[in-house]
This record gives structure tokens, C-alpha cells and sequence, in this order.
């Protein structure tokens, strides 16, 4: 077999698989989990308010991604990347099979089990995916679009059977086939060790560097810091851009939920079925934007300015929806579907302009004792965004449906502009720094 895999190092594969299969187990639960709770009783779901369940969502999806900064940290120091991937994946799916259990404090712990379990691994596959190249390879963007693509595939997967299976047949049996989507990732992952030994060893040197010399590290440079403060400053606008994008699965999903039209030529489907369109138009569009950074080489725009796209056009998408919104309520009718499509096509052009060049820019510019720890914190991003759409959500009963999207194309936009004018002087600050060919 191949060392390569379409041109790639073959582990790449192994770890697209795994991600690919965690990200189903992760979205086919939240494509349902939202509408559970605010299910009545009578229809087997909780029976909680808008606003108490946006709060558990808001919660739960802030703790997912920041339970990323003690793994990261763990398989830094302690575990090692390949073993804190594999326990990561074991305690998530022991989650979803505890929410297949219809008992309400079997929901909690298992909740509390897959912020567990993503937080040992989520942060520690993509930090391998980074240790399969070379700093100086060109291909490692190219890699993380590629690798970006895994996720979405699972993504995409995942309302389409969860979903479906939530909405239509049982709540708990959706999120029975989400622990089955994470059980099928591990034993893909048992089976691809071997392409993984570049990953593995890096990152058990690593481990046992840090664990045996702990005392005697040197100090980080002062180009090492300028690194760190460049991931900083993206990381604040990174808040911004995921508290926006992520009301996928909250106030947008109660949108669909409640004012759209649920069919197309007469063929009726579940709300939670929007939630594939995201990752479908990523499959889709994916390929292009790796082609395109690759072919663009050094012509491509910075990681700045890639950032200021993505809010921008994060912005755009809410302002596209705000008119069906305002006659959605005060005309009491469902709106076409078409205007959640659109929305969710521009936002995932924002999406693959930060998230996979977010990604990239972490493993390149952190310091290498510090690569598992820097990845979960842009991963606290997401989670301050997480929370922040779930508190944005709470306000969907409380004021009209389209002041909320205003305000939050306000904000995107607002924080598109304050990047843009401040990415000059950042980029000379960081002039004498390599961090500023990022």
C-alpha cells in the first residue's frame, strides 16, 4: 500500500477516518439535541423552556471545547497524543450510549462524558495531523482543508441518521447511533497505527521531554512569544466569528424548527436536517479552497485577512435572513427553505476562510512543547463561542427573531472591521518575526 494518500503522508487517512466519525457522533446528537429538550414530555423529550434549554446547550457545547485546553495539556505531558485520541473516543461513545438510557440523569452524565472524551480528543487528532509535516511544507494547509473535509463528512452524515431517527422514531435511539458512529472510529484508528508512527513519535518525545526535563526548558524567545500573541489576537475575533456560526444548532435549528416550510414538493423531512447543508456545502467547496491556497502559494492572503472574510461573510449570511425572519413572525407563516440554504452557503464560505486556516496557523506557530496545549486553546475559542450562541439563543422567545439576527450580523461585521483596520499594524509588529508570513 501507498505511503501517500492523494499525495499526502497515508496517516492523514487514519485520521481523517477517525475525526470523520467522531464529528458524526458529535453532531448527530447536537442535531437533536436542542429539540429534545424542548419537546414536551408527552412526546418523550423534557419538556424544558426555550430559554432553559439554550442554557444547557449553551453549557454543554462551551465545556466540549474547553475540556480541550486539560487534554491538550495531558497529552502533553502525560498520555501522549495517540493514547489520549484512543481514550478520548472510548469515554465519548460510553456518553452516547448513556443518553440512549431514557432517564434524565443518564442524559446529564452522559453529556458530561462527552465533554470528557472530546477533550482528550479533539485537540490531540488535529495537533497530529500538524506532526505529519514538516514546518516548511507547503502541503500541511492543503492537509487541514483535506482533513477539514473528514469532519464535515460526518457532519453532513450525522442529522440524516441521528436526526431522523430522533425526530421520527425515538429520541434516545438517535443518540444510541451516535455512539455506534464513534465505536466504528476507534477500531479504524486501532487499525491505522502503523501509518501513524511519525505522529506517535513526535508526539511521545514530546511527552517524555516535558515529563523528564520539566525544570530545565528554556524560556520561550521573544519570537516564540510574538507567535503565542498573533494566536491571541485571532483567537478574540475567533470568539466572535463561533458565536455567530455555531446558532446553527441552536436559534437557527429553532428556525427551521418553527418557521420554515418542512417539505419540498409535498416530501416532508425533519427540522433537524437543515444541520446537513453546512457540511455538505464544505464537501462541496472544500476541494477548491485547498486547491486554491496550494496554487496561490505565496499570492494568498494572510491569515488576517483570511479572518476578516470569515467574519464578514459570517455577518452577510444573517443579513440575508433577517427580512424572512421579520415575515415569518409578523405574518405568522412558515418561510421558504431557500433562505436558510443561502445563509448557511455564505457562512460556509466564512467557514473555510478561519476554521481549517485556524487550525493550520495553531500547529505551525506554536512552540513544539506547547502544540497540544495551544490547540485546546483555540479551542476555548469555539467554547466562549459556544457559549455565546447558546446564550444568543435564549433571547429567540423573548425578542423578535429578526432584531436577533441584526444584532448578530452587527457584531460579525462589526469585528470584520476591527480586524481589518488593526491587521496592518500587526503585521508590522511582526515583521522581524516568521510568525508574520502566517
Amino acid at each position: 500500500m501507498s505511503d501517500e494518500w492523494f499525495g499526502h503522508p497515508r496517516g492523514l487517512s487514519v485520521l481523517f477516518f477517525t475525526e470523520m466519525w467522531e464529528r458524526f457522533s458529535y453532531y448527530g446528537m447536537r442535531a437533536i439535541l436542542i429539540l429534545y429538550m424542548v419537546a414536551p414530555e408527552a412526546e418523550g423529550g423534557l419538556g424544558y423552556s426555550t430559554a432553559k434549554a439554550a442554557a444547557v446547550y449553551g453549557w454543554y457545547t462551551m465545556l466540549v471545547y474547553a475540556s480541550a485546553i486539560p487534554g491538550g495539556f495531558l497529552a502533553d505531558r502525560k498520555l501522549g497524543h495517540w493514547w489520549a485520541v484512543l481514550g478520548g473516543g472510548a469515554i465519548i461513545a460510553l456518553g452516547h450510549f448513556s443518553m440512549a438510557v431514557p432517564r434524565v440523569e443518564l442524559f446529564f452524565a452522559g453529556l458530561g462524558l462527552i465533554v470528557i472524551g472530546t477533550g482528550l480528543l479533539k485537540p490531540n487528532v488535529s495537533s497530529m495531523v500538524g506532526m505529519l509535516y514538516d514546518d516548511d511544507d507547503p502541503r500541511r494547509d492543503s492537509g487541514f482543508s483535506i482533513f477539514y473535509m473528514g469532519i464535515n463528512i460526518g457532519a453532513m452524515a450525522a442529522p440524516l441518521v441521528c436526526g431522523w431517527l430522533g425526530q421520527r422514531v425515538d429520541w434516545h435511539l438517535g443518540f444510541g447511533a451516535a455512539g455506534v458512529g464513534m465505536v466504528l472510529g476507534l477500531t479504524q484508528y486501532l487499525l491505522g497505527r502503523r501509518w501513524l508512527d511519525r505522529a506517535r513519535g513526535q508526539g511521545r518525545v514530546r511527552a517524555d521531554a516535558t515529563a523528564s526535563t520539566k525544570s530545565t526548558q528554556p524560556p520561550l524567545t521573544p519570537d516564540e512569544w510574538k507567535r503565542l500573541a498573533l494566536i491571541g489576537i485571532l483567537f478574540v475575533f475567533a470568539i466572535v466569528f463561533f458565536g455567530a456560526f455555531e446558532q446553527a444548532g441552536s436559534s437557527l435549528t429553532l428556525f427551521a424548527d418553527r418557521y420554515t416550510r418542512l417539505e419540498i414538493f409535498s416530501w416532508s423531512f425533519p427540522s433537524s436536517w437543515f444541520q446537513v447543508e453546512q457540511p455538505l456545502f464544505v464537501l462541496m467547496l472544500a476541494p477548491f479552497f485547498a486547491w486554491m491556497w496550494v496554487r496561490m502559494g505565496v499570492r494568498q492572503p494572510s491569515s488576517l485577512t483570511k479572518f476578516v472574510y470569515g467574519l464578514l461573510l459570517v455577518g452577510i449570511g444573517y443579513l440575508i435572513i433577517v427580512p424572512a425572519a421579520a415575515h415569518a413572525q409578523s405574518a405568522g407563516v412558515r418561510v421558504s427553505p431557500l433562505w436558510l440554504t443561502t445563509l448557511y452557503l455564505v457562512h460556509t464560505f466564512g467557514e473555510l476562510c478561519l476554521s481549517p486556516v485556524g487550525l493550520s496557523i495553531v500547529t505551525r506557530l506554536s512552540p513544539r512543547r506547547m502544540v497540544g496545549a495551544m490547540m485546546g486553546v483555540w479551542f476555548l475559542a469555539a467554547s466562549f463561542g459556544n457559549r455565546l450562541a447558546g446564550w444568543a439563543a435564549g433571547f429567540f422567545d423573548v425578542i423578535p427573531v429578526a432584531r436577533l439576527f441584526t444584532w448578530n450580523a452587527a457584531v460579525s461585521l462589526g469585528a470584520a472591521a476591527l480586524l481589518l483596520m488593526i491587521s496592518l499594524w500587526v503585521r508590522r509588529w511582526l515583521s522581524e518575526s516568521r510568525a508574520a508570513s502566517a
